[in-house]
């Protein structure tokens, strides 16, 4: 299994960035978990009563994940509660079945900031009526040489704001391996 984690600096980013969407009762998907560091600050930065969906598409990084959150009594909590679930699955593709998200962040460079992401952002309507915006975080891709940070607003109106951060390089959002 071949992985990276991504530099502590940049989890402190995205933290930042998705600080003001990560109210108690939000819910959060963290696509590339990986370690599920992140993961588990996302789900006590929405606590009470909040939930966070990890995704990521090599089974033993979801075996880590699960693992790494296993080690801690408060890890072990939120995976029994199902206040944090780690799932494998495409990232490119987000997780609907735990959505719509107050807050998405992706953990490696896509290619696009991919609408099948975007769509699982919560929404003004009557079944989400948003009293306040949703965010995306996403490294993506410009060219072979450069990645730039994204954070895509969803507002109460349903617009969306799509501002260019950061320069970064984080590993590519890929198709999984052949196991």
């Amino acid at each position: 299994m071949a992985a990276t984690i991504s530099a502590p600096h940049m989890h402190a980013a995205a933290a930042e960035s998705l600080l003001p969407f990560l109210s108690p009762g939000a819910k959060v998907l963290d696509i590339g978990s990986g370690s599920g560091y992140l993961t588990h600050v996302l789900a006590k930065l929405v606590e009470p009563g909040g939930k966070v969906v990890g995704v990521d598409h090599i089974q033993g990084l979801v075996d880590l994940a699960k693992g790494n959150l296993g080690k801690s009594a408060d890890g072990r909590e939120l995976l029994s509660s199902g206040r944090v679930i780690i799932v494998k699955a495409d990232g490119r593709l987000g997780w609907k079945e735990g959505g719509p998200y107050d807050a998405i962040h992706v953990g490696a460079a896509a290619a696009e900031a991919h609408s099948a992401l975007l769509e699982q952002l919560k929404a003004p309507g009557r079944a989400f009526p948003l009293t306040r915006p949703t965010r995306m975080f996403i490294p993506v891709m410009e060219n072979r040489f450069s990645q730039h940070i994204w954070v895509i607003d969803k507002k109460e109106d349903g617009t969306v704001e799509r501002k260019k951060d950061m320069g970064v390089n984080y590993v590519l959002l890929t198709n999984a391996p052949k196991e």
